[in-house]
């Protein structure tokens, strides 16, 4: 169990919208030093579109997200609940840093008190032991009401094929409380980091949802 060497500092995501999206800045700046601060700006997260999770004040671990989504995000649980509308077309992106963390979150999410009984599939998304190919003929005949991946295959999915549709996306959660056996968390890897800022938040689609508040930004 994963769980149980489950390393955590709160601090972070349990900050208010406005100290969020400042932070996500300042990484982002890492993954592109050579964009002057105009251009920044248009890649900058807004605080409208990062959730307020501050009224939640447990941990911020797998054992906790199931009532983390249930009382801090309602519309999210709702929106898990229901039938999805079409295929490969998930409410909820969760991004991760490794595959086995991967499927641990897919595990969690697979919980009847999210799912109900006409909750789509939770996909999982990681290139250890999948081909990209395996991927796509999975998403494109498969309801999915979440997908759990790494940075780097949910980035070829967006990018690079049309699988992963992102017209009922309406949540991102970025896995940035855990951190690995070596005390890293989602962006303290620059592979990773770059992989989460270049391939998936700025995916035109994903970005535009972003920039119009359709999608909302969440810090787990």
């Amino acid at each position: 169990m994963t769980e149980t060497i489950e390393t955590v500092d709160y601090s972070m995501a349990a900050q208010s919208p406005h100290d969020l999206s400042a932070y996500l800045a300042s990484m982002q700046t890492k993954s592109f030093p050579k964009l002057s601060a105009i251009e920044m700006d248009d890649l900058r997260i807004p605080e409208t579109s990062i959730a307020d999770t501050t009224a939640w004040t447990g941990p911020r671990t797998l054992d906790q997200l199931v009532d983390f989504i249930t009382k801090i995000l309602p519309s999210l649980h709702v929106r898990l609940s229901q039938k999805s509308k079409s295929n490969g077309a998930p409410t909820l992106l969760y991004i991760a840093g490794a595959a086995l963390r991967v499927a641990d979150v897919t595990r969690v999410l697979k919980n009847k008190k999210l799912q109900g009984e006409k909750g789509g599939d939770v996909a999982k998304l990681f290139a250890k032991h999948f081909k990209l190919a395996e991927h796509v003929a999975y998403l494109k005949r498969t309801k999915i009401g979440a997908a759990v991946g790494t940075p780097g295959r949910l980035g070829k999915l967006l990018n690079e094929t049309e699988s992963l549709n992102v017209s009922a996306l309406s949540h991102i959660i970025l896995d940035i409380t855990f951190k690995d056996a070596k005390t890293r968390n989602l962006f303290d890897i620059p592979e990773t980091r770059d992989e989460v800022f270049k391939t998936v938040l700025n995916n035109e689609h994903v970005l535009k949802g972003i920039k119009e508040g359709k999608i909302q930004v969440v810090l787990f």
